[in-house]
């Protein structure tokens, strides 16, 4: 039989792998001690297990390493040193700590930054657009507190809140903090960093006049939709010009009263906007701190903000976190902190191809054919190249028996 075209000295999974530079590692190591005192299994042969587990969509110990029996002769390309037992691997996700991982994620988006940047919306406005959303990952143990009541009967189901931020250029999360579920939405505007170059973008269930103060302190801009039931006074309603899209109803200044911790209030200039969706036939009111820019580009903003939904849409469907290797919260951040990873890294390979592929076909490949040696890369600009060979040599047999015949 004829080797393929698309054959490659390296299976698909040791490609993903070699994406991970070893100097990264190696840093992150050193950085955390995190193989202090380790003999046989180190963070390199961890995070290569991991990765393992979230692309071949494993769903327990037993799957991971039994799984991984059978990689004789495949792994030296990415050089895993040791295949783990199943209490080898449930230890280390229990006491090697998930900062590790953390680092190496923001390391690889550091590293590939070139490769997602899209810069035609930070060129329209000047700013770097930033949208900020929560997720809630079920746990079906109360390691973390979820919302609601204990029921009568049964185990509570806990749960984990990622908070993501991304930049509205790349559409890869850039910064996530792990709450448990019960906390409040609005808490985490605080941890937002403070810059005269950056627009917010989140929907109303982060709604605090607090917060809102310090970023309209801090210069910083955001924008989000106004709860139905807000108290605010009107200051100047504003004209419309004849070039805003006709959507837009209303464009005014309000004012708003801040409590502060203290008790005492004061008072902190908006701006809102309303906006009649045609298409939806609803009505959304948005509120904001940026007073210089129209007000179909502050509507057209907050729409933005549905990257990030869809992001999470992605993250669940192609890597979906119903099963975890282990029950404590070190172990469970461990685990989505490589589902991360392995969702940064197919997301460089779909940017890396010019031919359009979805993300979830690309997932879909790469786990049927995790170990076997197709050029990723290759094969993805032009998957039917190994059958337009096959129709050309059957074209040439053909050719040549009827050539005999005559």
């Amino acid at each position: 039989m004829d080797k393929s075209t698309h054959f490659f000295g390296q299976s698909v999974f040791g490609q993903l792998i070699s994406l991970i530079d070893d100097s990264l590692i190696n840093w992150a190591v050193k950085k955390y001690k995190a193989d202090r005192y380790v003999k046989k299994f180190k963070t390199k042969d961890q995070i290569i297990s991991m990765l393992f587990c979230v692309m071949g969509k494993c769903n327990s110990l037993r799957e991971v390493c039994g799984a991984m029996l059978g990689l004789k002769g495949k792994t030296k390309h990415f050089e895993l040193s040791c295949i783990p037992r199943r209490s080898t691997l449930s230890d280390a996700n229990k006491l090697r700590s998930h900062e590790v991982f953390e680092f190496i994620y923001h390391g690889l988006l550091k590293q590939y930054k070139h490769v997602f940047s899209d810069s035609r919306i930070k060129d329209a406005i000047n700013k770097q657009v930033k949208i900020f959303d929560s997720t809630t990952i079920s746990l079906f143990q109360d390691i973390l507190k979820c919302v609601g009541r204990k029921p009568k009967s049964g185990k509570s189901k806990g749960g984990i809140k990622a908070h993501t931020v991304i930049n509205a250029d790349e559409k890869i999360p850039h910064l996530i903090w792990y709450t448990p579920a019960s906390t409040s939405d609005h808490v985490l505007l605080s941890k937002l960093k403070l810059d005269p170059n950056t627009i917010y973008v989140f929907d109303k269930g982060y709604n605090d006049y607090l917060a809102y103060q310090r970023l309209t302190q801090g210069q910083t801009g955001f924008v989000t939709r106004l709860k139905d039931n807000a108290a605010y006074e009107t200051l100047q309603e504003i004209d419309i010009p004849d070039e805003i899209h006709p959507g837009v109803i209303k464009d005014e200044f309000i004012q708003v009263k801040v409590t502060l911790g203290n008790g005492t209030k004061q008072k902190l200039k908006l701006r809102r906007v309303v906006f009649w969706d045609d298409v939806d036939k609803r009505l959304f009111v948005y509120v904001t701190n940026l007073f210089d820019i129209r007000a179909d580009l502050i509507v057209a903003l907050y729409k933005i903000r549905w990257q990030i939904e869809l992001l999470f849409k992605q993250l669940k469907q192609n890597f979906p976190l119903r099963y975890f290797l282990g029950d404590n919260e070190n172990a469970i951040k461990i685990q989505i902190w490589c589902a991360l990873i392995a969702n940064l890294l197919l997301t460089v390979v779909m940017k890396m191809v010019k031919r359009p592929w979805a993300f979830s076909n690309i997932v879909s490949f790469c786990k049927l054919h995790l170990f076997n040696y197709i050029g990723l890369l290759k094969f993805l600009e032009n998957p039917e190249k190994d059958w337009e060979k096959d129709l050309l040599d059957k074209q040439i047999e053909i050719d040549f028996q009827g050539g005999l015949l005559f």
